[in-house]
């Protein structure tokens, strides 16, 4: 019979075979402490929204390289009449599947956390616990902080750096316009103008050429508007208000623009019977009379007479510039034209422009170039000769 002493011995030896053979296998197992492994997290976990908002949180999920874990998702902790859940792809979900990657540590999935806020909730504070379990140990808690106020912390806006612009009938109007979009969740804005009736008004995001009718603007951010206004031609002067508006379901923004039409600016030029032709001789000056016309509203101040003539003609005016021309009134001015004494006969073409900085006019004058009487008759003259010469030689050799 063994003795104690041998007994004792040999279960020693198999508590500390037991101990090493424990100690091995828990070696060979994968050890989790709490939330390592597995991340959950969000850019914005604060936010202040009105009683009835709802809100929705974009979640980011991480995990160790190499690691797979089907996340269970779930609210730990939601203040009584709260409503909250997860969604992804326009879908309520209930666990997310995070992978790991051997090379990229930062390998991620995403959902969304949609928090509703009952009509009756008071102001305050409150704290929204999610929690994504993966098992195995890993699993990870996130605290939001939903702050509840009568008064909105931040509205958004829709402003513009120059609401107030003027300028002549015929001008384009462009107004630089800022999209503050304030909320916590994007919104779709429609765009809308009331101008009157015959103006034109679009909308074009800034840096871009495309016009649009609405846009979406991300929560938390802003985009830059183009407004561009056109009067029609015929605009009387006079101040115009022009509103324009971005709706979203959440929005409901509009502000002014102003347009001051200081004047209608134009100038005709013509001859008083509407006549742009004439006859001239080649040295000789020829006179024509212009008839320039104010058919604005606006009187037109230091209008300017210049020509466009073939080469070695003058051209003269006898008032090359005009000073004032009332609203409606008429001028009359002398034009000279004197062709080159070289000139072959024929028709040539003058131009005569009447301009100022804010109107013009450009008549188009057809000059035929005749030749002089005087040299008609000399030309007759030396025909009937040489027709007299011609019949006396005929009649002289005739009688031989």
């Amino acid at each position: 019979m063994k003795s104690v002493k041998e007994m004792r011995k040999r279960a020693g030896a198999g508590v500390a075979a037991m101990a090493m053979a424990t100690a091995m296998m828990m070696s060979s197992m994968p050890v989790y402490a709490a939330g390592e492994g597995l991340d959950m997290s969000t850019a914005y976990p604060g936010v202040t929204v009105k009683a009835g908002d709802t809100v929705s949180f974009g979640l980011d999920f991480s995990c160790d390289a190499g690691a797979s874990y089907d996340a269970k998702l779930s609210a730990k902790s939601l203040p009584d009449g709260w409503i909250g859940y997860f969604k992804g792809d326009s879908k309520q979900v209930t666990s997310v599947h995070v992978d790991g990657d051997v090379q990229d540590t930062d390998s991620k999935n995403s959902t969304d956390f949609s928090l509703t806020v009952p009509e009756d909730a008071e102001d305050g504070t409150y704290t929204v616990e999610l929690e994504a379990d993966g098992g195995k140990g890993a699993s990870d808690t996130l605290g939001l902080e939903v702050t509840v106020s009568k008064e909105e912390v931040m509205q958004s806006t829709f402003t513009s750096e120059y609401p107030e612009q003027q300028g002549a009938s015929g001008t384009t109007f462009s107004f630089d316009t800022t999209l503050v979009n304030n909320r916590a969740t994007d919104q779709s804005y429609s765009l809308s103008a009331e101008a009157p009736s015959g103006w034109q008004v679009t909308f074009t995001p800034s840096g871009e050429s495309t016009n649009v009718a609405s846009l979406n603007v991300d929560a938390g951010s802003s985009q830059g508007l183009t407004v561009t206004v056109t009067p029609p031609q015929d605009v009387e002067k006079g101040d115009y208000t022009i509103p324009i508006s971005a709706i979203s379901a959440e929005d409901s923004l509009s502000q002014d623009l102003s347009v001051s039409i200081t004047g209608t600016y134009s100038v005709s030029l013509s001859t008083p019977d509407g006549r742009l032709s004439l006859d001239a001789y080649a040295d000789k000056e020829t006179s024509v009379t212009l008839s320039i016309t104010n058919n604005g509203n606006v009187d037109l101040t230091n209008l300017n007479l210049t020509s466009t003539a073939p080469t070695n003609w003058d051209v003269s005016f006898s008032e090359s510039t005009i000073d004032t021309l009332e609203a409606g009134a008429t001028k009359e001015v002398t034009a000279y034209i004197k062709p080159a004494q070289d000139v072959v006969t024929g028709d040539y073409v003058t131009d005569i422009t009447i301009k100022n900085d804010s109107a013009s006019s450009m008549a188009e004058f057809r000059v035929s170039v005749k030749t002089p009487t005087t040299w008609g008759i000399v030309a007759v003259a030396i025909i009937v000769v040489l027709v007299a010469v011609l019949a006396g030689i005929f009649k002289k050799f005739g009688r031989r």
